[in-house]
């Protein structure tokens, strides 16, 4: 492991440029640990570098995933998400204990924390859908980051139109919640949501415009039709 994980390390320093650790700062309140390597390089490095790793033990590749995870660097986080994505094939059950680990102990922003959720743990939803009841209880969790995945972890299945009950129970336990980057991740979800069908979502926001912080609600009426939007707007 070593060896593979240090030779990608000087990779990813190899392709830092200075001016990007700089610039990619300002996509994030919180300080960020990065390299300064275009995502686009981060995803081909990673894929060359899980070609060395691939035919290795599950058990193996996920320790992988966790040395990459403990460095703190913004793109070894990166990795690490499509690593353990690549990994979907042979997912359990308890694997999801994995990921929200990883969300509890190392995710300190909000592109790891898509990143992960978006992939890792929505095709894991979309393997062991019964499992979505657990979103729950990240959405009462104290960790901001498990509060934003357990409505981003939906994305990918609701543009597809799964859970959609789940959907709005997610939101209406995110729906007064301080944070805004929480408030994001679940309107994100709506708007999502909203453009598979738009009348449930549309019905939900007309419910709760009332209380509804006007960041989330913006995000979950961007792609309804204008006399929608208008009528969502509209203050009582």
């Amino acid at each position: 492991m070593d060896e593979t994980i240090t030779q990608l390390r000087q990779t990813l320093h190899q392709q830092a440029e200075e001016n990007r650790q700089v610039s990619g700062q300002r996509y994030f309140k919180e300080a960020v640990k990065t390299y300064g390597v275009k995502t686009a390089d981060v995803t081909t490095i990673g894929k060359t570098f899980y070609e060395t790793i691939k035919n290795k033990e599950k058990s193996e590749i996920i320790k992988y995933c966790e040395n990459l995870w403990q460095s703190g660097y913004l793109e070894e986080s990166f990795i690490a998400c499509n690593w353990s994505y690549y990994l979907h094939p042979h997912y359990v059950e308890a694997d999801l204990h994995v990921f929200q680990k990883w969300l509890n102990e190392y995710v300190d922003n909000w592109a790891s924390c898509d990143t992960l959720c978006n992939h890792t743990v929505g095709i894991y939803l979309d393997l062991f859908p019964h499992m979505v009841t657990v979103l729950k209880e990240w959405a009462v969790s104290e960790n901001r980051w498990l509060r934003r995945a357990s409505a981003v972890s939906l994305i990918i299945p609701a543009r597809n139109g799964k859970f959609q009950k789940e959907v709005l129970e997610i939101a209406t336990i995110l729906l007064t919640d301080g944070e805004d980057l929480v408030q994001k991740g679940y309107g994100w979800l709506l708007k999502v949501s909203s453009q598979f069908e738009t009348e449930p979502v549309f019905d939900f926001v007309m419910a709760h415009k009332a209380i509804m912080p006007r960041t989330a609600l913006r995000y979950a009426i961007e792609k309804m039709s204008p006399e929608l939007r208008n009528e969502a707007m509209k203050r009582d």
